[in-house]
């Protein structure tokens, strides 16, 4: 299931306030207590942004943050007590959207999470996959994408060339390099990225075939 926000703090009255508190006003929200419990979360759930403290019993939100940023592009927001000027820049330089010292009026929070949100959902409007060039990492709603190196180089060559029917012939030479490259090669990892992108793999709305021709990378379908 999506929601919209994920808090993760170890004090039970904040955690749950907050969270009633922006589930009251139209932001939906989760909250649990430690990093464990967050990891468990987002194996079952998908979230558009993280509230996290830093301070998490056992662990430590930056600890946290460092794990999550593996897998995940999502606006991740620090909150904390402390004010020491080197929790906040190293909360940003791991991988934090912006620190927010504790205690905090929530609606001034509400409003920053809402502005968040709506800049992210601009971000990312024009599909549901977004290519990382720094890492050469493919996010599919946030998540980063486990694909092999033939797979990634296709995606994103397609993705490069969106709304345009690329031929089979320039896949063969731009992706492979190799112009002797068969149908069958294509066909399977045309299949296999459908499985990891599509809602509908067998009726596919992101590559779409151009029978005779090629291929279609079509974010309108989404």
């Amino acid at each position: 299931m999506h929601y919209e926000c994920l808090i993760v703090d170890d004090e039970p009255e904040l955690a749950s306030g907050t969270c009633e508190y922006l589930n009251l006003f139209g932001v939906s929200a989760r909250y649990v207590l430690n990093a464990d419990g967050a990891l468990a979360f987002l194996r079952e759930n998908t979230v558009s942004l993280i509230l996290l403290d830093i301070n998490l019993g056992q662990s430590s939100g930056f600890a946290f943050c460092k794990t999550v940023r593996e897998t995940l592009d999502v606006p991740i927001l620090f909150i904390s007590a402390r004010t020491d000027s080197e929790d906040m820049l190293l909360a940003l330089n791991i991988g934090g959207d912006d620190y927010i010292q504790k205690p905090f009026a929530l609606s001034l929070l509400l409003a920053k999470i809402k502005a968040v949100l709506k800049r992210y959902g601009a971000k990312t409007s024009e599909g549901r996959l977004r290519a990382d060039t720094a890492t050469e990492r493919i996010y599919l709603d946030g998540t980063a994408l486990s694909l092999k190196n033939m797979e990634y180089k296709l995606l994103r060559y397609l993705m490069d060339n969106k709304g345009r029917i690329v031929g089979k012939d320039e896949l063969f030479e731009k992706v492979w390099g190799d112009a002797f490259v068969g149908d069958g090669t294509l066909n399977v990892h045309i299949r296999r990225l459908r499985e990891k992108i599509e809602k509908e793999p067998n009726e596919p709305r992101l590559i779409r075939t151009v029978w005779g021709v090629g291929y279609v990378y079509d974010e309108a379908g989404v």
